[in-house]
């Protein structure tokens, strides 16, 4: 069916402005999955670009058509329009867009990580003020998107902590920590395996038939895999490490003491003198204690690649959820366009998921660096062993919530997480002028949005 030369003209600018709020989103909520491999110098900004390139948009295609549904039908009774006033749900679509899409690249010039699922949510109460009042609103499911906003980081950063708190006393404080490390890596990954399988096969993918698989299937794959990796690693990872991490360790070790034997009376005599100064200062700069804040070099080996694998396996899952915040409304508007009903029976159609996933990579490119250096420099200082925690904590509960169909926000759980890890880390690591800063904007997301979303409907209102 070919869209009426009525609706073409909505057709071509939601789709232009759906395409700008991915850009937004791949700039600003990318940073959420690579901010912490960047800022503990596992990965490089490019090296991070190229894998979130990857798997961002593997995870829009594969599992971001459950949330585009909710965002596109689950937050406004789409049922109030299905009495010829189609045309004005296309509008209020397209405001949608226009005010998440100004506020997410807004944010991004300030470099504060904010949450798209706020902005789109606020963004579709505005228009639904506009046009119907309260009374078009599911208050209900509303009410377990908003409860889930304060859940999420909550419920990522006990996650988070509770896994660092772990690894801390199993490994960190151990004084063979590689053999303590290694003694727990195939646990380490099995358990990684085994939360993004299922995550990938339950309710999976209707272009790859994951959606036939029942529920013990995907617990019969879930834990098959689980264990195989986790005997792969066992055999062959963790000898092939043992060997790779004490040979480097050995040779730096040989190197510092070469470098000592060199060292001159005069030099030793100048770092004699610096000690009273230290001595009376009333407060050590939080710049030193995160300087003091590092792995052994036996476990920033260890869990190095551990932690790219959990930053890959958060961005799959953000791909997922986070791409419905620019489809799900413009699948609205594209349904509406070609159905000529509100209802919009159709699922999501693949290519869009493939176009808002473009979108974000494109973003991520252009401005990602912006974000990404506030939640993995600026907020607290991360290591390989803490990056891997937020990570998995994070990822977690994202990937769950995907799943459930429930638009949680990454951001807030990974700024959870990073907190959350920070804290306990040590009681100054956290700069909490800039997590205030973070806090103001999460609370001023859903009403700006919503805001300019309510002025676009009211401009669009005249010229429909």
């Amino acid at each position: 069916m070919e869209i009426p030369e009525e609706y073409l003209w909505m057709v071509i600018v939601g789709f232009i402005i759906a395409f700008i709020l991915s850009c937004g989103i791949g700039a600003n909520d990318v940073a959420n999955s690579f901010g912490t491999s960047v800022g503990s110098r596992v990965l490089t900004l490019r090296q991070a670009c190229i894998l979130g390139s990857i798997f961002e948009m593997l995870g829009a295609i594969l599992i971001g058509y459950r949330v585009s549904d909710t965002i596109r039908k689950g937050i406004i009774d789409v049922e109030m329009y299905n009495n010829g006033s189609e045309k004005v749900l296309m509008a209020g679509n397209i405001s949608a867009l226009t005010g998440s899409c100004v506020w997410m690249i807004a944010a991004t010039i300030m470099r504060l990580p904010v949450s798209t699922t706020h902005s789109i949510v606020g963004a579709a109460l505005g228009f639904s003020l506009v046009a119907k009042g309260a009374s078009g609103i599911k208050w209900i499911k509303l009410g377990l998107i908003v409860g889930s906003w304060f859940v999420s980081p909550i419920l990522s950063g006990v996650v988070s902590m509770l896994t660092f708190m772990f690894i801390n006393k199993m490994v960190l404080q151990k004084e063979k920590a590689l053999e303590s490390g290694l003694m727990l890596l195939p646990l380490f990954y099995g358990l990684t395996a085994a939360i993004n399988a299922f995550s990938i096969f339950y309710k999976g993918s209707n272009l790859l038939h994951f959606n036939k698989i029942p529920l013990y299937g995907v617990f019969i794959i879930t834990c098959g895999l689980s264990i195989l990796v986790a005997i792969g690693v066992s055999f062959f990872v963790v000898p092939w490490y043992r060997r790779k991490i004490t040979d480097e360790c050995n040779q730096k070790i040989d190197e510092k003491n070469q470098e000592v034997e060199n060292a001159t009376e005069l030099e030793q005599l100048n770092d004699n003198e610096d000690l009273p100064e230290i001595g009376f200062e009333k407060k050590v700069p939080r710049k030193k204690i995160r300087e003091s804040i590092k792995d052994k070099p036996e476990v920033v080996k260890l869990f190095s690649f551990l932690q790219i694998l959990t930053a890959v396996f958060g961005s799959f899952a953000h791909g997922g959820n986070d791409v419905s915040n620019s489809i799900g409304p413009l699948v609205a508007i594209w349904m509406i366009a070609k159905e000529g009903t509100a209802m919009q029976t159709s699922s999501t159609p693949l290519w869009t998921l493939v176009y808002g996933g473009a979108g974000i990579v494109i973003g991520l490119w252009i401005w990602g660096r912006r974000v990404i250096k506030t939640v993995g420099d600026d907020l607290t200082k991360i290591t390989p062993s803490s990056g891997f925690c937020i990570e998995l904590g994070s990822a977690l509960t994202v990937l769950i919530a995907s799943n459930v169909g429930i638009p949680v926000s990454t951001t807030h759980c990974k700024i959870g997480s990073v907190v959350f890890v920070g804290r306990v880390r040590s009681k100054v690591n956290v700069d909490w002028k800039l997590f205030r800063n973070i806090i103001i904007a999460w609370v001023v997301t859903l009403p700006v949005s919503g805001g300019i979303s309510a002025l676009a409907m009211l401009g669009l209102q005249e010229l429909i």
